[in-house]
C-alpha cells in the first residue's frame, strides 16, 4: 500500500520537474536566439555571434541574472496556463472565464492603470520653451561652419543601420557637422588581462564594414568623422582596471594596443578627420604613462590625422602627461553643476565657473585647445547634479522628467563655453537614431532628439547671426 502511494506521489512530481527543466531549456534557447539575432543585426556573422555569446556574454553576471528573470517570467506564465486549463477541465468554461477575469485580467488592468498614472504624473511638465523652426537647417546641406571658426559641432550617434540616409538628414537638420562613430571593444571585467574580441591584423570584419560604410555615408554628406573606439566591460568600469603587477599591465596594454592600431588603420583607410586613442582609462594612464606615449607614436605611423584622448572629468585629465603630443585635450565633461533639481539657468551657469577656471588654466599650460569628447544631460529634474549617471530603464516610474532642465543645461553650456578662445567644441552624448517623436514625451534618457534640447543645440551649432 505504501509503495503504491509513493509511486502515485512520485510520478506527478517527476513530471513537474521534467516540465520545469524543459521550460528552463526553452528560456535559454529564447535568450540565445534573441541575442544572436541582435548581434547579427549589428553586423556579426553567425559563428562569430555564437563565439561572442559563449565566451563574452555568457560568463557575464548581469546577463545570467537577466536570463534567469526570463525563466521566472516563463515559469509564471506556464503555471498560470496550467491552472486555468485545470479549472476549465474540472469546473467548465464559465468558472474558468470568471476566475481568469478576477485573478488575472482585473489585477493586470489595475497594474497597467497604476503604471500609466505614475508615468503620467512623472512626465507631466509645464515647460517654458517655444521651438524655433528657423534655428533648424532646412537646406539639406551641411553649413561648414567648422571651416570658419574651428569648432566641433559634434554628436555621438548610435543605432546605425545598413542605410542611414534619413538618420544623417536629421543630423544635418540639427546643424551637426561632426559625428563620433563609436565601435565598442569588449572586455569581460576590470581584471581581464586581455581584450576579448580580437581582430586579424589588417582584416576587417562584417561589423567593421558597417562602420566603414557609415563613415563613407557621413563623408558623402559633408560631415566630418571622429572615430572613437570604447572599451565596454561586461562588469565594472573601464576607469578602474586592476592588475597586480607591471607584467600583467603590459599584457593588457599589448592587447589594447593591437586593437587601437586596428582602428587606426580603419581611420587611415576611411580618412576620418579625428581619431581618439582611448576613453576613460584612468588607472592605465596612471600606471603606464610611457606605454601611452609609445602608442601615440605607433598610431601616428599608421594614421596621419589629428589625435585626442577622452579623459574623464574627475581624477584623470589632470594626471595625463602626454597632452603635448596630441592635437586636442579631450574631456568627458560630465561636471556636476548644481545641487538642486529643476535649476534655473543662472544656477547652472554659476556651477560652471570653477570648472572653467581649471580648464582655461590647463589649456594655457599645455598649449592645446580643449574638446569636450562627450557632454550630455538626461531629461530629468536632477540632470545637472550628477550628469554622468546613466539612465535607468525603470526611472520613469520614480524619477521626474524635465525636458526643461536638459534644455537649460545645454543653453548654459553654450553660453559659458562656446566663445572661449581655448574651447574647440563638443560632442553631445548621445543621439539615438532609433528615437521616435511619439516616445519623446516619456523619454528620460540623454538623447536630445525631438526635445527642446535639440532645438537649442541646432541654434548654437548654426551661424552666429542666428543666436
Amino acid at each position: 500500500m505504501n509503495q503504491e502511494f509513493n509511486g502515485e506521489a512520485v510520478e506527478p512530481m517527476t513530471k513537474a520537474i521534467k516540465e520545469v527543466l524543459i521550460l528552463y531549456l526553452i528560456s535559454w534557447l529564447v535568450g540565445l536566439g534573441l541575442l544572436l539575432w541582435q548581434l547579427m543585426a549589428h553586423g556579426q556573422k553567425f559563428f562569430e555571434s555564437v563565439s561572442v555569446f559563449f565566451f563574452q556574454i555568457l560568463p557575464n553576471t548581469s546577463y545570467l541574472i537577466l536570463q534567469h528573470l526570463l525563466f521566472v517570467v516563463l515559469l509564471v506564465l506556464f503555471f498560470l496556463f496550467r491552472y486555468f486549463k485545470t479549472v476549465y477541465q474540472k469546473r467548465g468554461r464559465h468558472i474558468m472565464l470568471k476566475r481568469l477575469g478576477l485573478y488575472l485580467l482585473l489585477p493586470s488592468t489595475l497594474l497597467i492603470i497604476g503604471f500609466k498614472t505614475l508615468i503620467h504624473l512623472n512626465t507631466s511638465e509645464v515647460i517654458h520653451f517655444t521651438w524655433d523652426q528657423q534655428m533648424m537647417n532646412l537646406s539639406g546641406e551641411v553649413g561648414n561652419f567648422f571651416e570658419r571658426d574651428g569648432l566641433h559641432r559634434g554628436m555621438s550617434v548610435f543605432g546605425w543601420k545598413e542605410n542611414n540616409s534619413k538618420e544623417i538628414e536629421a543630423l544635418v537638420k540639427a546643424n551637426v557637422e561632426w559625428v563620433a562613430v563609436v565601435p565598442f571593444i569588449w572586455q569581460e571585467n576590470e581584471k581581464s588581462h586581455e581584450i576579448a574580441s580580437k581582430r586579424e591584423d589588417g582584416v576587417f570584419t562584417k561589423r567593421d564594414s558597417l562602420f566603414i560604410k557609415v563613415i563613407h555615408e557621413l563623408h558623402a554628406k559633408g560631415i566630418h568623422v571622429h572615430l572613437k573606439p570604447h572599451i565596454w566591460l561586461g562588469e565594472g568600469w573601464r576607469s578602474n582596471l586592476k592588475y597586480p603587477s607591471k607584467t600583467k599591465w603590459d599584457v593588457w596594454f599589448n592587447s589594447y594596443r593591437s586593437r587601437m592600431l586596428h582602428y587606426a588603420k580603419m581611420a587611415h583607410l576611411t580618412k576620418v578627420e579625428l581619431f581618439c586613442i582611448g576613453t576613460e582609462l584612468r588607472t592605465s594612464i596612471k600606471a603606464q604613462p610611457e606605454a601611452w606615449k609609445q602608442l601615440i607614436n605607433d598610431i601616428r605611423e599608421v594614421y596621419d590625422g589629428p589625435l585626442t584622448y577622452a579623459a574623464n572629468w574627475h581624477d584623470e585629465y589632470e594626471h595625463i602627461t602626454f597632452w603635448d603630443e596630441l592635437d586636442y585635450i579631450g574631456i568627458q565633461a560630465y561636471f556636476p553643476l548644481t545641487k538642486i533639481k529643476n535649476p534655473d539657468i543662472e544656477h547652472i551657469k554659476t556651477g560652471w565657473q570653477p570648472h572653467l577656471k581649471n580648464l582655461a588654466s590647463l589649456s594655457k599650460k599645455e598649449g592645446k585647445p580643449i574638446l569636450f569628447t562627450e557632454v550630455g544631460y538626461k531629461s530629468e529634474a536632477s540632470a545637472t547634479i550628477k550628469p554622468w549617471e546613466w539612465e535607468d530603464t525603470f526611472g520613469v516610474l520614480y524619477k521626474k522628467k524635465s525636458d526643461q532642465t536638459q534644455q537649460l543645461a545645454f543653453e548654459a553650456l553654450f553660453q559659458e563655453l562656446w566663445d572661449k578662445d581655448w574651447f574647440a567644441g563638443v560632442y553631445v552624448w548621445r543621439w539615438n537614431t532609433q528615437s521616435r517623436e511619439s516616445n519623446a514625451s516619456t523619454n528620460l534618457d540623454f538623447s536630445p532628439r525631438f526635445k527642446p534640447a535639440e532645438n537649442v543645440i541646432a541654434k548654437w551649432f548654426g551661424p552666429t547671426k542666428a543666436r
